[in-house]
C-alpha cells in the first residue's frame, strides 16, 4: 500500500494559547525566586528569565533531563501512524480511479490524528465524539484511542476493522465531493427531527457502502487476509445505533437513530464490498 502525504499528526500539540511566544509575567517575589533556584541548579539566572519571557526554551541541568520514551511506546505510536498512512493512501488511489471513471476528479482529504481534544472548522471536539469528517475544512479527524475502544469496548479487533472506520469517514468526503452532503444538509434543514434523523441514517449508510466499495478493490488486489472481511462486518455491526443504545441505556429507540442499526450497517457495507459499484450505494 502506498503511504499518503495527507496525514497531520497533532497528538503532540498542546492546548491552544500556550506557545512559547506568550511569555510569563514575573513579579518582584517571583524574580527573587527565579534567581535563587537558578543559582542552586547551576544555571544562569539571565538565561532563565529570557526563556520565561518567551525568548527560547529554558535550559535544564544535566541531572534534570526527562528520560526518553521507551521503545515499546514509540513502536505503538509509529505502528498506528504507519497503518493510517497506508490505508489513507490506498483509499486515495481507489477513489481517484473511480472518480476518473465517472468523469470527475477526486481531491483527497487530510486526516488529522489527535488524542483528547481537537480544533476543527466544525468546532472543538473531544475523543468522546468518535471519528468524524468536517466538510467545512475537508478533513477527517481520528483520535488514536478510538482504535483501542473499537477492540475493547466494541469488541471489534483486527486491522480491517480499523480500516473500515477510516474508509467510512473517507466515504463522507466522497459524499462531499459529489455534492451529496450539501444537498442532504439543505433537505434536513426543512424537516422535523424524526425525518432529519432518518436522512442522517441514509448519509451514514451510504458512507458504509462507500467503505465497502473501497474494500472490494482492496480485496481484488489481494490486500486482505483471511478473516479481514469478517472483522469489517463485525465493526459495522458493533457501532450500530441499536447495539450502542442497548449498551448505554438498556433499550433501543429506533426513532432517534442517526447512523443506522447493526443490521443496516452490515447490509450496506456488504453491498459496496460485494459489488464495488458506487451506484449500488443509494441508501434508503
Amino acid at each position: 500500500m502506498r503511504g499518503s502525504d495527507n496525514l497531520e499528526d497533532q497528538e503532540g500539540a498542546g492546548p491552544p494559547g500556550r506557545g512559547l511566544s506568550g511569555g510569563v509575567k514575573i513579579g518582584g517575589a517571583g524574580l527573587i525566586a527565579v534567581v535563587v533556584v537558578s543559582l542552586l541548579l547551576g544555571l544562569n539566572p539571565l538565561d532563565v528569565l529570557v526563556s520565561l519571557q518567551g525568548g527560547g526554551a529554558p535550559p535544564s541541568a544535566p541531572t534534570q533531563s526527562a528520560p526518553p520514551p521507551t521503545p515499546s511506546e514509540s513502536a505503538v505510536r509509529d505502528e498506528t501512524k504507519e497503518f493510517v498512512v497506508r490505508i489513507l493512501g490506498d483509499t486515495e488511489d481507489t477513489w481517484k480511479t473511480l472518480f476518473k471513471q465517472m468523469g470527475g476528479e477526486y481531491h483527497p482529504p487530510h486526516l488529522v490524528l489527535f488524542r483528547g481534544v481537537v480544533e476543527s472548522a466544525c468546532g472543538r471536539a473531544s475523543s468522546a465524539a468518535g471519528p468524524f469528517y468536517c466538510s467545512a475544512d475537508s478533513r477527517v479527524y481520528l483520535d488514536r484511542s478510538f482504535f483501542e475502544d473499537l477492540a475493547q469496548r466494541f469488541r471489534a479487533p483486527g486491522q480491517f476493522a480499523r480500516a473500515y472506520v477510516i474508509a467510512h469517514e473517507i466515504g463522507h468526503h466522497v459524499q462531499n465531493q459529489m455534492g451529496i452532503t450539501e444537498k442532504m444538509a439543505q433537505q434536513r434543514g426543512r424537516e422535523g427531527e424524526a425525518r432529519s434523523n432518518a436522512l442522517s441514517v441514509q448519509i451514514e449508510l451510504q458512507a458504509d457502502c462507500f467503505a465497502g466499495v473501497w474494500g472490494h478493490f482492496a480485496q481484488q488486489r489481494n490486500l486482505l487476509e483471511a478473516g479481514d472481511v469478517e472483522a469489517g462486518l463485525a465493526a459495522a455491526a458493533a457501532i450500530g445505533d441499536d447495539r450502542i443504545q442497548r449498551q448505554s441505556q438498556g433499550h433501543v429507540s429506533p426513532e432517534s437513530f442517526t447512523h443506522g442499526s447493526s443490521a443496516q450497517r452490515v447490509r450496506w457495507f456488504r453491498a459496496g464490498l460485494d459489488s464495488g459499484e458506487v451506484r449500488q450505494c443509494t441508501a434508503h
